[in-house]
């Protein structure tokens, strides 16, 4: 029995190295994994034993440190959530919403990366990015075209497992081509007539960098699956609601109706923002109308 990490999944195999990054064994699932629902996905860990033939069985799955719930990607440390300034346009509840998905997956180190940053005219978003770093998240601002701000992307990556999430048209791809040469992945380009992103990347697969580490380039999408989340986390994910959550009146609060709520009484004086209060009430909402569709 080996020791090794699916690098890739394509087609019902499970590409996993166990030593250096030229040896991959495509391996197919013990029967049992089915009966059990236990899921493998690209990052997680797994023991295996090879066959005659150089084709290998997955035997177990190891404990996961993390698993980023869309795209599934298992034992990554660091998240890059890449968006556009612009081609296509930044849309501030699908940030909102990716990063809540990311808290909620317990990634420790959450990123946002604005690419196409020359797009942007003067100061135009200085406010709206700002108002992220004032919750603690750091902001990258870059061009992969003018080449701005890349030596800052380029140090966040030796030494961790980067998923780069986003949706499709933001420049993932090109971003980590520019970061990696050797990389050389496949690029699109806007559409003319609906001003989004073609897929470029078709499944999510560990890279290994030059220098040290791996990326992780995942399939682009625009939204994201966040009913399973339970409503009295929710307000959780939200890092700046979190210092308010034990002075609201009752302890089953949701922060949307209740009197005497803390989390308000911040939205009333401004500690917390309109823009991120009005995500949570949205997601709040899918949460209840998916509990609804159970009842």
């Amino acid at each position: 029995m080996q020791t090794g990490q699916v690098i890739k999944t394509q087609n019902s195999f499970y590409y996993v190295q166990a030593g250096s990054e030229e040896s991959l064994v495509a391996c197919k699932l013990r029967g049992r994994f089915k009966k059990e629902r236990c899921q493998v996905v690209t990052g997680d860990r797994v023991e295996f034993e090879v066959l005659p033939d150089g084709t290998g069985i997955i035997e177990k799955r190891l404990e996961r440190e993390t698993l980023l719930r869309r795209p599934a990607v298992a034992n990554i440390d660091q998240v890059v959530l890449t968006f556009a300034a612009a081609q296509p346009d930044l849309h501030p509840l699908l940030l909102n919403r990716f990063l809540v998905l990311a808290e909620w997956s317990g990634i420790r180190n959450i990123r946002i990366c604005v690419n196409k940053i020359d797009l942007l005219p003067g100061d135009e978003g200085g406010r709206f990015l700002a108002l992220y770093e004032s919750i603690g998240y750091e902001v990258l601002r870059v061009s992969a075209r003018e080449n701005i701000g890349l030596d800052a992307l380029r140090a966040l990556l030796p030494g961790h497992v980067t998923v780069f999430a986003g949706p499709s048209g933001v420049g993932k791809s090109t971003l980590l081509n520019v970061v990696d040469s050797r990389l050389e992945l496949a690029t699109g380009r806007i559409s003319d007539k609906i001003k989004r992103g073609r897929h470029t990347t078709r499944l999510a697969q560990l890279l290994p960098l030059q220098a040290g580490g791996w990326v992780v380039d995942t399939p682009g999408f625009s939204s994201t699956e966040l009913e399973q989340i339970e409503k009295p986390a929710l307000a959780g994910y939200f890092p700046e609601f979190r210092p308010f959550m034990n002075g609201c009146r009752y302890n089953t609060c949701t922060h949307s109706h209740e009197p005497q709520c803390a989390v308000k009484a911040a939205l009333a004086d401004g500690t917390i923002s309109e823009e991120r209060y009005e995500a949570y009430l949205n997601i709040l909402q899918e949460i209840m109308e998916r509990k609804k569709e159970y009842e």
